[in-house]
């Protein structure tokens, strides 16, 4: 069904079919073409990384970060369980065990506690995932990761324009990894980017993202790579989007502002922003105070054209990954809770409001 508020859609600045119809005129269609060097630039730029790398999407970013750093089978990589399920699957790719770690109850990221419990000897990795925008515990994690010689891999995929003391993530660990799909704050349809400021690790990751090509002889491969390069077309939009990345930014924190001053007083609670961070609310995100009164709010919404998400269902739940004995107890209970509202930066604070109305009224009908 259509939405007259769908939970979120593109926003673009207009340059971005210039661009692509440049792409068209030039024949430059593929992985070649002056886009690519130009949008990781512009993104390297914004986040303050030495080297950014594109690629064909978040899920491969995440994929080419474990195997850059050598990261396989016999090694553990620490993930939380309330995240989306590429950040898992990545892992698994290669051959590794995830190891799930359960969530913080203020703020939804990774539980540090829980983190350092799960160590062994074998974990190699800690996938810090910055929830909804929401930045995690980078200063915590990069103390367990220097006591027990961790990968730090930061899954920034909702959290572009994202602040951890005053510094932008995705330049907090090893490597950081993004996604540019249709709902992202920076979208090119399909497609990723890796950065880090290791040179080493950089070309490693360039070499393995273009079929392992060697650096200085055509045609000649000396290691088993993938395909992973993103096309000048999906780049030629991305430079456009990163033109207006801090207009766009400031604008979903005016919007989760916005939503957090009209649902006051009532039996919800929005996201709220660690001292120290800067959220960027990819989405806007609610709990119900009760389990019980999530699903019925959202029939409300989508019967008066309001399209609303569950949060994630925690990964550990699937069945590829139903372990016996595991417990995350506050993972289950955000999730069971959680609610993403429409979050898209041309949603006006008039169209805010009306949504914030409805809620009310589901809520004052429901007492009455």
């Amino acid at each position: 069904m259509s939405f007259k508020y769908p939970v979120y859609q593109p926003h673009f600045t207009g340059r971005e079919r210039e661009y692509v119809l440049d792409c068209l005129d030039s024949t430059w269609i593929s992985s070649k073409g002056k886009y690519i060097g130009e949008f990781e630039g512009k993104f390297a730029k914004y986040l303050g990384a030495d080297h950014a790398l594109s690629v064909s999407n978040g899920t491969v970013a995440l994929h080419l970060a474990l195997a850059a750093l050598g990261i396989g089978p016999g090694d553990e990589v620490l993930v939380p369980t309330l995240t989306y399920i590429a950040s898992a699957n990545a892992v698994t790719y290669t051959g590794a065990n995830v190891v799930f770690v359960d969530s913080e109850p203020d703020h939804w990221q990774m539980d540090l506690a829980d983190a350092e419990r799960k160590i062994t000897p074998k974990t190699r990795a800690i996938m810090p995932v910055h929830l909804y925008g929401h930045a995690c515990d980078m200063e915590g994690i990069r103390h367990l990761a220097r006591e027990y010689g961790l990968f730090v891999i930061e899954d920034c995929a909702e959290a572009i324009g994202t602040r951890f003391d005053g510094k932008l993530v995705g330049t907090l660990g090893d490597v950081g990894c993004f996604s540019f799909f249709g709902n992202k704050t920076v979208t090119t349809g399909e497609g990723g980017m890796l950065v880090t400021s290791d040179l080493s690790l950089a070309d490693r990751i360039s070499r393995l993202k273009g079929q392992g090509l060697a650096r200085d002889r055509e045609y000649w491969h000396d290691l088993v790579g993938f395909n992973y390069r993103m096309t000048n077309i999906c780049a030629a939009i991305g430079s456009a989007q990163m033109e207006h990345i801090e207009q766009v930014v400031a604008r979903k924190r005016q919007l989760a502002n916005i939503y957090g001053q009209e649902l006051a007083g009532l039996p919800v609670s929005v996201h709220g922003e660690r001292a120290g961070t800067e959220h960027s609310y990819w989405m806007v995100t609610i709990l119900t105070d009760a389990a019980e009164d999530r699903d019925p709010l959202r029939s409300h919404l989508r019967e008066r054209g309001i399209e609303t998400r569950p949060i994630f269902h925690p990964v550990h739940r699937m069945h590829m990954y139903l372990r016996p004995g595991q417990a995350f107890p506050v993972a289950e209970d955000l999730s069971r809770r959680g609610i993403n509202l429409p979050s898209y930066p041309d949603l006006s604070d008039e169209d805010v409001g009306i949504i914030c109305s409805e809620i009310r009224a589901h809520f004052n009908q429901v007492r009455g």
